[in-house]
């Protein structure tokens, strides 16, 4: 205490004068934010009427199935690729408390103990005896940030902590995206092989028919050829429809963190009505929204720092050591006031030769800045162009539905008539046999379109940056963080 009462009045000058030094301006660029050439308007968007933007809205409020509902819920608890995202962000914000612990004077102990003739503690003593020695006590070392080369390297790890942060809210994203997409492509295959399996019942009662024909002599070996080749061919698609809806589940059995199996599911999923508009904001919002844009900018930052961390280099580093503890002969007396010893200095040391290697890191560093900047506008260029694709997608599957329904109408009239006409006796039944060969592939087709629809559907909220004003509690769900799948249907 004697020893801190001695100093107080020289800790006090140092201390503001340390505190001086770090409100003064750092070495090396300040951050801004890199001018990206954003569209007024998203093509194929139509007129911007309003800044409101699918991406606003929560994913539960986008995707209402329930069953769909507890996948995502899932996925977001247990998935593996979101754990290790979040895993990176804990090493990100102890890399961070890392940095910033360098403002802090680094504060350790030391203990020697020796014995010698003509030395103590390991120095000359030419006395002509054998000595003990010993000393017990503390060090202290501050370097003071006269230039902000801390500063700078401090906002290096703080960008990249929050770059990483961005980064779990990518994953997170493409997580639900994932999950909503493979689930719709798993009702897309129940549909195909509900086809098939129909149009197989429906190829089978031919074939039994113009069997029966054959036997009797009055049709052809041709008709019943035809007929059980249609019905095979349509039977070989079952197996491998079967085998995709199994691989399906155990995709999404992973994705939700759980070994492979049966996923629980709705055929209402398909008939949920889509929104016949959906407002997409202004491009500029993207900069905002999405989260690879802003992991980007954030890492655009860091790198831009770093230039400040490297231009520091070549400034003189001014430090503080303090030493205090005591040092006798006898162990026992090092905690007597006359054993006490201290020590209080400031050094100064700085670069005079590095062979080109100090410059060499300070363009490492301006380069490496200089690509970060254009990752950030190809991310915004990407951004915009994903957009577009999936408002020109989502307005020509629109149209190729409305066809592709009028064509399974058309062929369905087709069919009917064609019974029709063989129950009048006004054709054979080859006719039906035709037109059934007919349905077949382009129900398939309707199907296709139509969770195509809805994929671009999930494309454009992950596009748009959806569920961007979510806390972080209310991605698991709500405000409360009560996932809507574990919640009573109403």
């Amino acid at each position: 205490m004697r020893f801190i009462e001695s100093i107080r009045p020289q800790l006090a000058a140092l201390t503001a004068l340390g505190a001086l030094f770090l409100t003064g301006c750092a070495v090396g660029p300040n951050y801004h934010r890199t001018t990206v050439n954003a569209p007024s308007t998203f093509r194929n968007a139509g007129e911007v009427t309003s800044t409101n933007s699918l991406a606003d809205q929560s994913w539960w409020s986008v995707f209402e199935d329930p069953d769909l509902q507890s996948l995502i819920s899932a996925a977001l608890t247990n998935n593996y690729d979101l754990l290790r995202a979040t895993a990176r962000v804990e090493q990100a914000l102890a890399i961070q408390h890392q940095a910033r612990s360098a403002f802090l004077p680094q504060v350790g102990y030391i203990g020697m103990a020796d014995r010698g003739h003509n030395m103590f503690l390991g120095l000359p003593a030419p006395n002509g005896r054998t000595t003990d020695s010993f000393f017990a006590g503390f060090d202290a070392v501050w370097e003071i940030d006269l230039w902000g080369r801390l500063r700078r390297h401090n906002e290096a790890a703080r960008a990249m902590l929050l770059a990483t942060e961005e980064g779990r809210r990518g994953v997170r994203l493409t997580l639900l995206s994932g999950v909503a997409r493979a689930y719709f492509e798993l009702l897309e295959l129940d549909e195909k092989l509900q086809i098939a399996q129909r149009t197989a019942r429906s190829f089978e009662q031919t074939l039994r028919l113009f069997a029966e024909q054959h036997e009797g002599g009055l049709t052809s070996k041709l008709e019943e050829s035809r007929a059980r080749a249609a019905l095979r061919s349509v039977s070989a698609t079952i197996p491998e429809l079967q085998r995709q809806i199994t691989l399906k589940e155990n995709e999404l059995s992973v994705l939700v963190g759980r070994n492979p199996g049966p996923i629980t599911r709705s055929a209402a999923g398909l008939q949920q009505q889509l929104p016949p508009a959906v407002p997409v904001g202004l491009p500029a919002m993207l900069l905002e929204r999405r989260p690879d844009l802003r992991q980007a900018e954030q890492q655009l930052r860091a790198a831009n720092a770093q230039i400040g961390v490297a231009a520091g280099d070549f400034l003189p580093k001014v430090g503080l050591t303090a030493v205090y503890g005591g040092v006798s002969t006898e162990l026992s007396a090092l905690t007597s006031g006359g054993a006490n010893a201290w020590s209080l200095a400031a050094a100064t040391v700085g670069p005079l030769f590095q062979g080109g290697r100090l410059t060499a890191r300070y363009r490492h560093a301006q380069v490496a800045c200089e690509e970060a900047r254009l990752a950030y506008q190809q991310t915004a260029l990407n951004a915009f162009r994903e957009v577009a694709d999936a408002l020109a997608s989502r307005q020509r599957l629109e149209e190729a539905r409305r066809e592709q329904a009028d064509a399974v109408l058309a062929y369905q009239e087709a069919v009917q008539v064609a019974r029709d006409r063989y129950n009048a006796g006004k054709a054979s039944y080859y006719e039906v046999l035709e037109a059934q060969q007919q349905l077949f592939p382009a129900e398939n087709v309707l199907s296709q379109i139509q969770v195509n629809q809805r994929l671009v559907l999930i494309q454009l909220y992950k596009a748009l940056g959806g569920g961007w004003s979510l806390a972080e509690l209310e991605w698991y769900g709500n405000s409360t963080g009560t996932p809507p799948g574990s919640e009573p249907v109403k």
